[in-house]
């Protein structure tokens, strides 16, 4: 509703606290399920064959706010003026069990492979649908080493509530472990992840099928989500603390990417 010209304009701060009072789950959520409702309405979305995937999202605290944990409060800070004040972590072990973050206590230490430095991180977990590419379920969640799994399974069943039939999932390999894929078949579907090449725990039944090489080449269509969220979507360097509010953001930031995904989809001339 329009302002009359006698009537004095918005508070600066009235945007903070309307930032502050939109930023929680339960709205974010119901804006992702309301664009997913969309794309269900268009028939964009499959119903059968889906990929899952996470990444990790740089939390916005620095290694230099690790504090050994049950560290008293009111010991001298570390040396330094002003805010960047000086660390020395030579010669001692860091670990989410032994420290955390001063800046964000909720963020944990982790890193994308062997050999890359560890940050503080936050893990996005996101189900895909392989006609399209939307994202059909989404959460976030601490970094761990076992989260995407975990995660994973619990997208497959919100899933598996809305469809009827056999599912298949696709996934990389790092989903390749027997509680994944036993967690999979015991919602009634069938995992298509990327079989290790020793020690894995699928068998020549499932990647011996036609589907399973047609999952694997769909599934990476769910990578593309990740990338604009984080070169577009703002998700490379996070600018909000505590699991609640980045959870409200990824879940934001999902269905703005649908969105955009939509309107492409929803422009393109239908096929005769």
């Amino acid at each position: 509703m329009d302002l009359p010209l006698d009537e004095p304009v918005f508070h600066a701060t009235s945007f903070s606290k309307d930032r502050q009072r939109l930023l929680t789950t339960e709205i974010a959520e119901a804006f992702f399920a309301a664009i997913r409702s969309q794309a269900e309405a268009h028939e964009l979305l499959s119903r059968e064959h889906f990929s899952v995937d996470g990444t990790l999202i740089e939390a916005a605290a620095a290694l230099k706010s690790l504090r050994p944990r049950g560290e008293d409060e009111g010991e001298e800070p570390p040396a330094g003026s002003g805010r960047n004040q000086s660390v020395d972590f030579p010669g001692e072990r860091r670990g989410n069990e032994t420290h955390r973050s001063t800046t964000d206590p909720e963020a944990r230490l982790a890193r994308k492979g062997f050999g890359k430095e560890a940050k503080l991180c936050y893990a996005g977990h996101v189900l895909g649908e392989n006609r399209n590419g939307l994202i059909v379920a989404a959460e976030l969640t601490q970094a761990s080493g076992s989260a995407e799994r975990e995660a994973g399974l619990r997208l497959l069943a919100r899933q598996r509530g809305r469809s009827r039939g056999r599912l298949s999932v696709g996934a990389d390999k790092s989903y390749d472990a027997r509680s994944f894929v036993a967690g999979v078949r015991a919602l009634g579907a069938t995992p298509h992840v990327a079989a290790k090449a020793s020690g894995g725990a699928l068998d020549g039944r499932t990647t011996r099928d036609a589907s399973y090489a047609v999952s694997q080449r769909r599934r990476k269509i769910v990578e593309e989500g990740f990338g604009w969220m984080k070169t577009i979507g703002g998700l490379r360097k996070l600018r909000h603390r505590g699991t609640a509010r980045v959870a409200a953001l990824f879940s934001f930031t999902c269905a703005a990417f649908n969105l955009v995904r939509l309107r492409t989809l929803l422009a393109e001339p239908a096929l005769a």
